[in-house]
């Protein structure tokens, strides 16, 4: 749109790294006592944790709250500030400790959408709120 710039961007946290990261280094210890074919299985969700990482984009312009996830099968939305109704932000134990959450964008007509293991979540939320509270006044 005319005039738009973002104002904040975040990304995936790097938690969805961990168990594909665990899987490798026990593909690993197994393809050097057993066969080669596991350091393949194990690698193989490092490169797609990589490519969700990669591929994720999560931000707040002075008009819109725009989130991209996917590189085939590509999940997008893009809300106008002013038909943000809230975003809700869900954390277990272990996200609240490491910074990270699920962030459900509300908007108008009751949708809702979640996106998980989000960086900050709560610095996003308050980006947004930020962002909806100048376009209201």
């Amino acid at each position: 749109m005319t005039d738009e710039r973002i104002v904040y961007r975040t990304q995936k946290h790097w938690v969805i790294f961990l168990f594909p990261t665990l899987l490798f280094f026990l593909a690993l210890d197994l393809a050097l006592s057993v066969h080669g074919v596991f350091v393949f299985i194990g690698i193989t969700p490092l490169v797609f944790a990589f490519i969700n990482f990669k591929t994720s984009e999560f931000g707040i312009t002075n008009k819109h709250v725009v989130v991209k996830v996917g590189f085939i099968r590509r999940h997008s939305l893009e809300v106008l500030l002013t038909k943000v109704e809230g975003i809700q932000v869900t954390q277990g134990i272990l996200a609240r400790i490491l910074g990270y959450g699920t962030i459900e964008i509300g908007g108008t007509g009751g949708t809702k959408n979640p996106f998980s293991t989000i960086n900050a979540p709560f610095v996003f939320t308050q980006a947004a709120q930020e962002q909806i509270a100048l376009v209201q006044d």
